[in-house]
């Protein structure tokens, strides 16, 4: 196991021995409580909502000495926006929740981004149902006599979950299982698709008075809609291109700024683009709960969409807020990237830290495995930002919860079992933000109060592009 492995477990292993009433607290001096604007971490492309296990047969899994019969198949979501996805499980150890909400999501932030063979996963969908929906010849390729559309989904999901889960399965079906055993003997490797839309970075900071950004739009869609902030009417803040025309369509490699007003008081605003394409096969699907990580088997034309925010001052720290799982390291990385002209300061632990004007720095926060996090940072002038989620990035389990019935209309279970309710996980690293500073514009201090009962609590720091500006 290489030591950022080691490293990411160990700060899974610390956190876990944290109690579930972990808290944090930011504070500044001043007693006006600071508002907070909620930031789901995505990074652009489609949100779904699951709708349940659509096309499906039986399978075996052989766990701890004992079988589990359990249903194996292609689930189906609906977009937000318009549009069905067909995705398989890659977490079967884990239950989905019924109707639970999903964003597209990328492999480092699941257990795929881990998995050494997560490029086999990719060729399995590329090469067998629904991506090739001619089942005589994939029969005749894979020799395993007449599929049906059911079993050909059966022996498509156990193919997967021996590479996604390393777990010991079996199709039911006679012929779904030589499908099975084909796809596992002959996938190569596909490299992981890009997102179907996305803007990097997903927040910028700068001055009043200037373009900030730039934010470049990644996409395969043709075109892309940009709408501005909404109150740009009264803010005047507009949507550019670097020259300073207004912008209200894109493409890929596109790069949009904001262009505030130099009378523009302190504040933030955010921008969002739209398309309507075909999401990438093989994209990750994560729950914005804890639910059954998906991977995309195939879309309809569907709508994805993006969205990047801007803060801006008029003198001192101007820094950008952003934050997205980190599976390798077991933790959520906390990104600060101050573009203004004074250093940010900030203590954690008890220890104060710095990131100077024109760099940025990266926080990697611990959070346990299957845990939900609820974190708060400071930002101008009684504003805030805050980053919740649940950490889902591994796979094993040794228990198997019962999936249920599998009729002609099954609900929304998982190979995994199913659970009712929003499982956030219980718990976690949940971190609350308080007070409000009018001694400078934007000074945030993030303090984490470990509750641990016989156990320690490891913070891993470290930093990431730790650059002056223009390098």
């Amino acid at each position: 196991m290489s030591v950022r492995r080691r490293e990411g477990r160990a700060a899974r292993v610390a956190a876990a021995v944290v109690a579930f009433g972990l808290a944090a607290v930011g504070a500044v001096a001043g007693a006006a409580p600071a508002s907070a604007d909620e930031a789901p971490q995505h990074q652009g492309g489609a949100a779904a909502t699951l709708g349940g296990l659509t096309t499906f047969d039986r399978a075996v899994l052989h766990l701890d000495g004992q079988d589990h019969e359990l249903p194996a198949g292609l689930f189906e979501m609906t977009v937000d926006g318009g549009g069905t996805l067909k995705t398989y499980c890659v977490d079967i150890h884990n239950p989905t929740q019924e109707k639970a909400r999903y964003l597209e999501t990328s492999w480092d932030q699941t257990s795929l981004g881990v998995n050494k063979d997560a490029g086999r996963i990719r060729w399995i969908l590329q090469h067998s149902y629904p991506q090739v929906d001619d089942l005589v010849g994939l029969a005749k390729k894979a020799g395993s006599g007449p599929l049906t559309r059911e079993t050909a989904a059966a022996g498509t999901q156990v193919a997967i979950w021996r590479y996604s889960d390393g777990a010991q399965v079996e199709a039911l079906d006679p012929a779904a299982e030589k499908l099975a055993d084909w796809l596992e003997r002959k996938a190569g490797s596909a490299p992981e698709p890009r997102a179907s839309l996305s803007l990097d970075p997903v927040a910028v900071s700068g001055r009043a008075g200037s373009r900030i950004g730039p934010v470049t739009v990644r996409t395969d869609a043709d075109r892309v809609t940009v709408t501005p902030p909404a109150d740009a009417a009264t803010s005047g803040v507009r949507v550019t291109d670097a020259a300073g025309r207004p912008v209200d369509a894109a493409v890929d490699g596109s790069r949009l700024f904001f262009d505030v007003p130099r009378k523009a008081a302190d504040g933030s605003a955010a921008l969002t683009v739209q398309a309507t394409t075909s999401v990438p096969v093989g994209r990750a699907f994560a729950g914005v709960t804890r639910s059954q990580t998906q991977i995309l088997a195939g879309s309809s034309r569907s709508t994805v969409s993006a969205t990047a925010g801007a803060t801006w001052a008029g003198k001192g720290a101007v820094p950008a807020l952003s934050a997205r799982r980190n599976c390798a390291e077991g933790g959520v990385d906390l990104t600060v990237d101050n573009r203004g002209d004074a250093a940010f300061g900030f203590a954690l632990m008890g220890v104060r830290y710095t990131v100077e004007a024109g760099r940025t720095r990266t926080l990697t926060i611990p959070v346990a495995e299957d845990q939900a996090y609820d974190f708060t940072v400071q930002g101008p002038g009684a504003r805030g930002k805050t980053f919740k989620g649940v950490f889902d990035c591994e796979t094993t389990g040794s228990t198997v919860v019962a999936a249920g019935q599998a009729g002609s209309q099954p609900s929304p279970l998982s190979a995994g079992g199913t659970s009712a309710g929003s499982a956030a996980g219980g718990g976690g690293v949940d971190l609350a933000e308080t007070g409000a500073s009018n001694a400078t514009p934007m000074i945030a201090t993030v303090a984490f109060v470990f509750l641990a009962a016989g156990g320690a609590a490891v913070f891993f720091l470290r930093r990431k592009q730790d650059l002056p500006a223009g390098e």
